[in-house]
């Protein structure tokens, strides 16, 4: 999965052990146990982390109120939008696939 520096700085440091993604065709075949390639968008790094929990939601607003935003990569002092997500997916897919909250620890 590619990701943009920040999220990908997050998840090789620890500090985000959620990743949320469109439950598109794609992410429906993941299950606890896969192993994901996490690639830094800027530089080509990549880190790889085991799959170790699903969170299926509706929406990112479901989401967003059921799990910890620490775990979503947000800082104590930040303000956790579900709105974030719209830069990257349309409400259309949204209503169509549902989200997900995959759960991880790097390796």
């Amino acid at each position: 999965m590619r990701l943009h520096p920040e999220p990908f700085e997050k998840i090789k440091n620890g500090s985000k052990i959620i990743e949320m993604r469109l439950n598109d065709e794609k992410r429906q075949k993941i299950e606890i146990g896969d192993k994901i390639e996490f690639e830094n968008r800027a530089n080509g790094e990549k880190v790889s982390a085991i799959v170790i929990a699903l969170y299926h939601f509706a929406t990112f607003k479901d989401l967003y109120n059921s799990l910890n935003k620490r775990d979503l990569g947000y800082a104590d002092d930040e303000n956790a939008d579900p709105n974030d997500m719209a830069q990257y997916y349309s409400e259309e897919d949204i209503q169509k696939y549902g989200v997900v909250g995959i759960e991880i620890h790097t390796l």
